[in-house]
């Protein structure tokens, strides 16, 4: 299968992977011209507890019983301490593909155009109806119960 993607700016990158067996797609900056603080040297600030909407310059198109999810770069969320906030692109969506970075962190984190800022995973989905039933009978046959959150302890 191959995912369709558009470029809507010059400039922009289609997703990539680094190497065959990576499972996540590289995302990229792309600035959409809008006005934004821009620091011409630096590039965009992204300041401590602030989230940014990154426009990435692509759209895509997500085939019907899958979703495309935005998840954290492990390189960027733990040396940069940006992380992903809003993650999952439905298959009707076909506007610009937009990564929400919350910084964390205590310093301002800087995005230049071309930057990794994500990856994305195309995920099959199973679509299930919904049936409502007693409390009770959810629990039926559990031997964890209402265990959760560490309940099995630490070692």
């Amino acid at each position: 299968m191959n995912l369709k993607v558009y470029k809507i700016r010059p400039g922009a990158r289609l997703p990539s992977r680094a190497h065959m067996t990576d499972v996540g797609m590289d995302l990229f900056y792309c600035p959409n011209g809008e006005r934004q603080v821009v620091f011409e040297s630096e590039g965009m600030p992204i300041f401590p507890r602030q989230s940014k909407l990154i426009p990435t310059g692509i759209k895509v198109e997500v085939p019907h019983g899958h979703m495309f999810e935005i998840k954290n770069k492990s390189g960027i969320a733990h040396k940069r301490k940006l992380i992903i906030g809003a993650c999952v692109v439905d298959p009707g969506y076909d506007g610009e593909i937009y990564v929400n970075l919350y910084n964390v962190g205590i310093n301002t984190q800087y995005i230049k155009s071309g930057d990794k800022i994500a990856q994305a995973v195309l995920i099959p989905i199973i679509h299930c109806g919904i049936e409502e039933v007693m409390l009770d009978a959810l629990n039926e046959g559990s031997t964890r119960g209402l265990g959760g959150f560490g309940s099995t302890g630490e070692r």
